[in-house]
């Protein structure tokens, strides 16, 4: 949020002083502004990559331990129906 703020400050500090400033020193700003604007795009866009991968990553641990979970009540299942039929 502070870098857009401060992008924004720098662009309008840019047009305000465009008037005094040759357009050459302006352009080359913009374009570094441009390629900083880039940047962080691809930046958020790998970060996007990155999170929706560990979500399913947590989706399928999640699956695999309700899987763990059943198939534990069952042998505990199957364990109390042995010592309930067990007569010595």
């Amino acid at each position: 949020m502070n870098k857009k703020v401060l992008m924004m400050a720098g662009l309008a500090m840019t047009a305000l002083l465009g008037g005094c400033a040759n357009n050459t020193a302006m352009e080359e700003s913009v374009a570094n502004l441009g390629n900083k604007v880039d940047q962080l795009s691809a930046e958020v866009s790998s970060l996007k990559s990155e999170q929706s991968a560990l979500a399913a990553d947590v989706k399928d641990a999640k699956a695999a331990a309700m899987d763990a979970q059943a198939e534990a009540k069952r042998a505990n299942d199957r364990i109390d129906n042995i010592a309930t039929t067990y007569k010595k």
